[in-house]
């Protein structure tokens, strides 16, 4: 078992915080709360600094919106200060558990992906039927409104 010393401190330094920050920010240059966070991006991210290092940092609440993706799903989104707090603690903890993912776990992981999952599942379906000559079965399942029946 690995165990991390001070991952706290490594989570809410500066530094740290302005890579998520950068990091977060790609692709979103144009939006107007992105721009105004911007605007003000030292004394925010100081600000934020500051907040989590007392112990005053608390989440903000979720928007939400519709979005059709192809059937009309509701979105939670959290606010950019909230965003950059989890890509902070993205950016410290993937390698931590990256490390001890197994092999076959391809969700939200770096050179990974569902085009990936989707070929491995090709292959132990060829070695579990035999080239295509037995039957065999797989079962795909989710649970209907699972997140929004979690406690957040």
């Amino acid at each position: 078992m690995k165990v991390c010393h001070n991952i706290f401190d490594k989570i809410i330094s500066l530094e740290n915080l302005f890579s998520a920050w950068q990091n977060f920010k790609s692709n979103k240059t144009r939006r107007k709360e992105i721009k105004e966070f911007e605007f003000h991006l030292e004394d925010n991210l100081f600000k934020l600094f500051n907040d989590l290092k007392t112990g005053k940092y608390h989440h903000g609440p979720y928007s939400s919106f519709y979005i059709n993706d192809p059937k009309l799903r509701l979105i939670h989104k959290a606010n950019i200060r909230d965003r950059i707090v989890h890509q902070a603690v993205y950016q410290i903890l993937n390698p931590v558990f990256e490390s001890i993912f197994i092999p076959d776990s391809y969700s939200s992981r770096k050179t990974k992906g569902s085009h990936k999952a989707v070929y491995k599942l090709r292959k132990y379906l060829l070695g579990t039927s035999r080239n295509n000559t037995n039957n065999c079965w797989i079962v795909k399942c989710d649970i209907k409104k699972f997140f929004d029946s979690v406690d957040h």
